[in-house]
């Protein structure tokens, strides 16, 4: 999968922030990615067929309604069904009294209410979630039963001319993440992040 903000769990789909179909790198990943799915300024890029894709509602209070920043997919791999997030919450405001979290943090208890509701049983989250995975503000969408990394370095995505953390996400429901890296810049402010999912052998 691939997400063109850009995390993406392997082998399958790839996410992304900022693209639609029309726009530089949609067209790149259709050789190896034939299948995909925009809403807002999110998209989704996968191997696999995708269907009952629709919208997530993250938005926090007071933003407008073309604020569209997750969907969700179902993945139809191999080994049967995977649920996929892609989601760009949003960024820590520097204010007079410091960085301000509060959009950010209500963004992830929304989502994390609608993780926690996901009735599959593997589920893969993809996306610039604005903060590391210690950071307290994730902490409705990890207690989701959303698996963090394990093990496989520090991949660090942001900024991308000197990354100072690693605060673009691939976590997963009943997997493992490993092999975490991050690929080389693009245009972005940020670094491609890369790894890999191993599941059990069943799934609903």
């Amino acid at each position: 999968m691939r997400h063109r903000r850009q995390s993406p769990p392997a082998p399958g789909p790839r996410s992304g922030r900022g693209l639609d179909p029309g726009r530089p790198g949609g067209p790149a990943l259709a050789p190896d990615y034939p299948h995909h799915a925009t809403h807002g300024t999110v998209g989704l890029w996968s191997k696999y067929p995708l269907t009952d894709v629709r919208p997530v509602d993250i938005r926090p209070a007071g933003l407008g309604a073309d604020w569209n920043r997750a969907l969700r997919a179902t993945a139809a791999t191999p080994h049967g069904p995977v649920a996929v997030y892609v989601v760009h919450l949003p960024s820590l405001r520097l204010g007079v009294t410091g960085f301000g979290s509060a959009r950010r943090d209500e963004s992830a208890r929304l989502l994390g209410a609608v993780l926690a509701a996901e009735p599959a049983d593997r589920v893969v989250l993809l996306g610039d979630l604005n903060s590391t995975t210690d950071d307290r503000g994730l902490a409705p969408i990890l207690a989701a039963r959303m698996n963090a990394p394990s093990s496989g370095g520090f991949a660090f995505s942001w900024p991308a001319t000197f990354p100072l953390a690693r605060i673009d996400q691939i976590l997963a429901r009943a997997g493992t993440v490993t092999r975490i890296r991050t690929l080389p810049a693009t245009h972005s402010d940020h670094l491609p992040v890369s790894a890999v999912i191993r599941f059990g052998h069943s799934a609903s």
